[in-house]
């Protein structure tokens, strides 16, 4: 398997950070001497990246690992030797820990591309989306219109004047599916002081009490693995002693995506992932 110069970093003429990544059955596979071409570090360095990430929990082995067949040369002979070789997952890992001009590079593209689809959740059909921009353009209108209804009239009941605070804030909800589409969409108030911090503990805890109040079985809220605590490692990973996920809200939207993303239950998977994200804002 030939795996030379499968990820290239390189800056462009403006100074951003650019990747080309050469795949190979829908992913790439590097071993540890050529991540350390990739990050210019040695050979040491990268193998202790590697094994903190699975001792830390953060990826598993036998998902990201495979062994290859490469042929290599040992003096004069050549040789077919079966060596690991690690996929996109685990490079992206060391990337984010390796300290190096070319590690720096690659988090700046990391940030640019990648983050766009970590906080969204998913990419985005634009061409599906851009075939309703006129129906939602004219429905956009007519909430607007009548949520002004209460400013030029008496309505004759709470209900209808409840009817229409609604609508209104439905159109302010397509307002912002009308920025995402334009990627437009800034955070905004939100806050960074925390009252409470999550523990894996508290959460296991809160689960089986939803559990038992919603008398769901034994299968919901079963780990199938370690992605649920996982879930919660990562919404405290730090870079440089810098939150990646500053906010509390930015904390609690990646707690709901990675729970769901990582499927960590056999069930109830999605339901305790919307429960969380509201028990963690309520708690800070």
């Amino acid at each position: 398997m030939n795996t030379t110069n499968a990820i290239e970093i390189f800056s462009t003429q403006d100074g951003q950070a650019e990747l080309q990544v050469r795949l190979q059955q829908d992913t790439v596979w590097l071993t540890q001497k050529q991540m350390g071409k990739l990050f210019d570090r040695d050979y040491k360095t990268i193998s202790k990246h590697i094994i903190n990430v699975f001792k830390e929990g953060e990826l598993d082995r036998n998902a990201v690992v495979a062994n290859f067949a490469t042929v290599q040369f040992e003096g004069e002979r050549e040789v077919e030797r079966s060596i690991e070789h690690y996929n996109l997952d685990i490079i992206i890992s060391v990337g984010y820990r390796v300290k190096s001009k070319k590690g720096t590079q690659f988090r700046i593209w990391a940030t640019q591309v990648l983050r766009q689809y970590l906080v969204q959740g998913y990419a985005l059909n634009q061409r599906r989306l851009q075939e309703k921009q006129d129906q939602i353009g004219k429905l956009q209108q007519a909430i607007r219109m009548v949520s002004e209804l209460p400013e030029r009239t008496t309505l004759s009941s709470d209900e209808a004047s409840s009817i229409l605070k609604i609508l209104h804030e439905y159109s302010y909800a397509l307002d912002i599916l009308d920025q995402y589409d334009h990627q437009q969409v800034a955070v905004r108030y939100t806050q960074s002081k925390e009252a409470y911090r999550l523990t894996y503990q508290e959460a296991r805890s809160q689960i089986d009490r939803w559990r038992q109040y919603q008398q769901a079985g034994a299968l919901f809220g079963n780990e199938k693995d370690d992605s649920f605590k996982s879930s919660i490692d990562t919404i405290y990973q730090t870079f440089d002693s810098i939150d990646l996920y500053p906010s509390i809200e930015e904390k609690a939207a990646h707690l709901l995506y990675f729970i769901v993303k990582n499927h960590s239950f056999s069930d109830g998977n999605k339901r305790i992932a919307a429960g969380m994200f509201v028990w963690f804002l309520d708690k800070n």
